[in-house]
């Protein structure tokens, strides 16, 4: 491996882990280093390791809901309802409109949808609706209010970030703060959401690398796949820490700031 191949490495390492959870689009800043700067993809077996480092990061900051969750959930098969049962299956429930717009439409949103134009559009047109819900909604309802419902709106909304730009927790957000969530929880169930679909994302990508002929460059993956791993835990520690304090219209902001630029971009060149 060279010196630019190390540092693509960390800086794409760090985008990942950065943007997967906050309400900026993780795919639009993944493509936009191609698309911008002309490098190369870092193939497969990259994006399966820091799948796994985001993975791993939101795993562990969940591991004691994960956990009880897990538990009662396999308990409520067996009768015994409980409310974390209940939100573990409203988890499942939200994840399924992802994994079928995802097998219908997957390659159609690879071939037209990595294009600067749509990515600044995504940027800016979700980037409002999410200041939109910030400052309209009620913000009075925790986690323990969750209807299926709020969980099958809320999944349709993650369907959507299927298209880069969009933002899987910030349209998951949105969505759940147009519906009267408080912050705290509409963020919580966005990343506890994040699990099952980062597992589907990350399963799809492992089976299309081990029938592919792919190199992999395993220090390369380890060492992404850590740098994911920390750059998101902290992230995660971080966002919902301040996220009563600052609500989102920072990440409005810088939204549209990105979205004006990307439009520049694309009118320029």
């Amino acid at each position: 491996m060279t010196l630019a191949d190390w540092i693509h490495t960390v800086i794409l390492a760090l985008i990942q882990g950065l943007t997967e959870f906050l309400p900026i689009s993780s795919s639009a800043h993944l493509i936009l280093p191609s698309q911008l700067l002309g490098w190369q993809d870092q193939g497969l077996a990259f994006d399966v390791g820091v799948h796994v480092g985001t993975l791993v990061a939101v795993i562990y900051y969940f591991r004691r809901e994960v956990l009880q969750i897990s538990v009662a959930s396999i308990a409520a098969l067996g009768g015994r309802r409980s409310a974390e049962g209940k939100l573990g299956w409203l988890v499942v429930l939200a994840t399924i409109p992802a994994v079928i717009f995802g097998g219908l439409f997957g390659d159609l949103v690879d071939e037209y949808g990595r294009s600067i134009l749509v990515i600044a559009g995504t940027t800016l047109i979700f980037g409002v609706l999410l200041g939109w819900a910030d400052l309209k909604g009620k913000r009075v309802r925790k986690t323990d209010t969750l209807g299926v419902k709020d969980a099958l709106t809320i999944g349709l909304a993650q369907a959507v970030a299927l298209i880069p730009g969009t933002s899987r927790s910030g349209i998951t957000i949105t969505a759940a703060l147009m519906l009267g969530f408080e912050r705290q929880s509409a963020a919580r169930f966005s990343f506890l959401m994040s699990i099952p679909v980062i597992v589907a994302a990350g399963s799809l990508k492992t089976l299309e690398l081990i029938q592919s002929d792919a190199e992999a460059h395993w220090e390369m993956i380890g060492s992404g796949a850590v740098l994911a791993a920390l750059s998101a835990f902290a992230c995660i520690y971080l966002f919902l820490k301040w996220l009563d304090r600052i609500g989102m219209m920072p990440f409005v902001i810088y939204r549209l700031i990105l979205g004006f630029v990307l439009l520049g971009v694309w009118f320029v060149g």
